[in-house]
């Protein structure tokens, strides 16, 4: 897994967002930038997560940044996830891993004893110009917006 660091330049992506919508990392020139990863929608923990994003939303905003989650789950169920806990932000579809891969966020995980590939939960603060500026390794779901606004 060769995860993106502070300093790299993020290559130029195309996604998918819940509604179907296309998504480029260029629709955010010029813009601060947080994409977060999370394992799977509708999960304890991710929900957790995403719901603190959401209810820091407008100090996030305040602060600059725009938000994308990311997620290797369809389009349907990303849409799902959004509606119920009402997401003022994008959620998108990596199902083919374009993203993942590009960030460098999917590989082995252990839990349980259990050894398997999957996503790692990590966030990337990307500034104006596609270069990473923080990446957070041990996010704190109850905490998330908090660990992003810290060091300011």
């Amino acid at each position: 897994m060769n995860t993106l660091k502070v300093g790299d330049k993020v290559a130029e992506f195309t996604s998918v967002d819940q509604a179907g919508n296309t998504v480029k990392l260029s629709d955010y020139k010029g813009k601060k930038l947080i994409v977060f990863f999370y394992p799977k929608a509708n999960t304890p923990t991710c929900t957790v997560e995403a719901c603190n994003l959401r209810d820091n939303y407008k100090l996030l905003l305040d602060a600059g940044y725009s938000i994308l989650g990311v997620s290797a789950d369809s389009q349907k169920r990303q849409s799902n996830f959004k509606d119920k806990y009402k997401f003022p932000y994008p959620l998108l579809a990596d199902e083919d891993h374009t993203l993942l891969n590009i960030f460098g966020v999917w590989g082995e995980k252990k839990f349980m004893g259990r050894i398997y590939d999957g996503i790692h939960r990590k966030t990337f603060v990307i500034d104006e110009n596609g270069v990473i500026s923080k990446v957070i390794d041990k996010v704190k779901a109850k905490e998330h917006a908090a660990q992003i606004l810290a060091d300011n």
